[in-house]
């Protein structure tokens, strides 16, 4: 019956004599990051059919950030990752799959298909569609897609027109692609290479190079040959895998919801990646590569520098040489012939950007388990911050007080309610410090939240905060005039009240209605934990 059920397709006697290689395909005509994943199917099933497998292709939701900044979509975007990730695992456990090839590009697409590998520890390798190109010149480097918020706040303050603003719409993007900076989607691409479930080489190729087809059909074949051996997802995505990723993440000033993800993926892959572990690999591992928004080099542009494999090659004396990669072959092996990189993006170990990495995870008072900011992007005289806080219970309360001038220089912009159970979704205050940093006041003020941030942001920021307010976390209790100080470098995070006070408060705070009372978030608030432990929905048995 189940051949019979492959030839009504047109699948043919020779087809189901290989190996049947599922394609989870998250291709759709709504993310620009995915858009070109059709054709590297196509190169995919290519490979897989020279090795002598069968592709079975199928699809994966896939929804963008960047559409749902700003409003209420933004509540649904990490919600769709463990979607995705059961998604994964019951069409390949129900099909009785021999192996995944995962395609994808974007913030909980890439991270979410990581974690299905990791449940599923099938054969299974990781291609990604590519970065798009940097855009128009604009502020004084190539524009990106989050540069149009950041033209909104100076048309709102007069620095530029109306006109200069729809020109800078239509130059920002110019192609598909994950956006051309080091995003959360880009740096997630990157960690799956450093991880080693992806081939060396293949994060950062544009999505527009030739070389991303041949890429995508190399892993096809690839995928067949660890069908052949017996290599599974966990030889790749285990304790040294993920440790590798922390440190390439952090070595490139990768995106803070790295700290999201990567305990995630720990989590499925039966691995403890604890935030003092992560912190731990942070500070011990320099800071050698610098792009958008810490620089104005692009991702293309860091591909050409060398990219993952030239990092790597740098970091080899800290990173687990010996760790297993989808090629067969050692990282270590992987990189022993990678050329000596260009030095205006990539530097070396000893002579680095910055002698610590580009994440850190800040603790105290106001965030008695744990928060994350990213030091790479925010300017060292910004590192100690103290100022008098303004409280916003959502993110669209502080938008509205940004664009009409309520902020101002030396503020501290609280944040709350915005965390995995009380936004519900964590969402990203993308658009408040874009919005800020239009006005002129990125350096001028801070943001703090248990929301979190997209991996574009610069200025002063702290998210992630656990407890989350809706959980009764101290930043519940903050109010309008509280100062608040930001430590990087001592890693703290602290607000200028004694224990007793906040307890006072505490007693006092009354835990807001669920803002969803049906539907899948109203369901997601109840189960995800906190950010701390990567907003997972737990799903093993203790």
């Amino acid at each position: 019956m189940h051949r019979s059920l492959y030839k009504a397709m047109g699948y043919s006697d020779h087809d189901l004599e290989g190996p049947m290689i599922g394609i989870a395909n998250s291709w759709n005509r709504v993310v620009p990051g995915h858009y070109n994943l059709n054709q590297v199917s196509e190169y995919v099933q290519q490979g897989i059919r020279q090795a002598g497998g069968t592709p079975v292709e199928f699809g994966v939701i896939a929804a963008c950030d960047g559409i749902a900044q700003g409003h209420e979509g933004m509540h649904y975007i990490l919600p769709t990752r463990d979607l995705i990730a059961n998604d994964i695992e019951l069409m390949v456990q129900a099909h009785r799959l021999d192996a995944v090839v995962l395609l994808g590009s974007c913030d909980k697409i890439v991270p979410a298909m990581l974690m299905a590998a990791a449940r599923l520890d099938l054969p299974a390798i990781m291609v990604v569609g590519g970065p798009m190109e940097g855009g128009c010149r604009f502020d004084g480097r190539s524009s990106d897609i989050t540069s149009v918020m950041e033209g909104l706040g100076m048309l709102k303050t007069g620095k530029i027109d109306e006109a200069a603003h729809v020109a800078l719409e239509n130059c920002a993007g110019p192609t598909c692609g994950s956006c051309s900076f080091l995003g959360t989607a880009n740096t997630m691409c990157c960690v799956a290479e450093a991880m080693g479930i992806s081939l060396p080489g293949s994060a950062t190729i544009p999505a527009t190079y030739a070389e991303r087809l041949r890429v995508a059909q190399a892993s096809g074949r690839q995928i067949v040959e660890l069908v052949k051996t017996g290599v599974t997802a966990r030889q790749m995505i285990n304790q040294k895998g993920i440790e590798n990723g922390i440190r390439l993440s952090t070595a490139i000033g990768g995106s803070t919801n790295v700290a999201l993800h990567i305990p995630a993926i720990g989590y499925e892959a039966d691995c403890e990646i604890t935030m003092d572990l992560f912190e731990e690999l942070c500070r011990s591992t320099p800071h050698i590569a610098k792009m958008n928004p810490a620089a104005a080099p692009n991702v293309p542009d860091f591909h050409q520098a060398g990219g993952v494999s030239a990092v790597m090659k740098e970091l080899l004396p800290i990173l687990h040489g010996d760790a297993q990669t989808v090629t067969g072959k050692t990282v270590a092996e992987n990189v022993s012939n990678v050329a000596a990189p260009k030095r205006t993006i990539i530097k070396t170990i000893e002579d680095p950007w910055h002698k610590e990495g580009g994440l850190a995870v800040l603790k105290g008072n106001l965030a008695p388990h744990t928060a994350v900011t990213k030091p790479a992007a925010i300017q060292p005289d910004m590192h100690m911050f103290t100022g008098k806080a303004h409280c916003f219970n959502s993110e669209e309360a502080a938008n509205e007080a940004i664009l009409a001038g309520s902020v101002t220089a030396g503020e501290v912009v609280v944040i709350r309610y915005e965390g995995p159970k009380g936004g519900p979704g964590m969402r990203e205050m993308y658009k408040a410090m874009k919005l800020l940093y239009g006005r002129g006041l990125a350096l001028k003020t801070a943001l703090v939240t248990d929301g979190r941030f997209s991996g574009t942001n610069n200025g002063c920021f702290v998210g992630h905060i656990s407890p989350e307010a809706a959980e009764g976390g101290p930043l519940a209790i903050v109010e309008d005039g509280d100062e608040i100080t930001i430590d990087i470098a001592n890693r703290k995070l602290h607000i200028h009240l004694s224990d007793a006070d906040i307890q006072n408060r505490l007693t006092k705070w009354k835990r807001p209605a669920a803002k969803f009372k049906s539907g899948y978030l109203a369901l997601y608030s109840r189960l995800a934990e906190s950010a701390d432990k990567g907003a997972i929905i737990r799903h093993k048995l203790e």
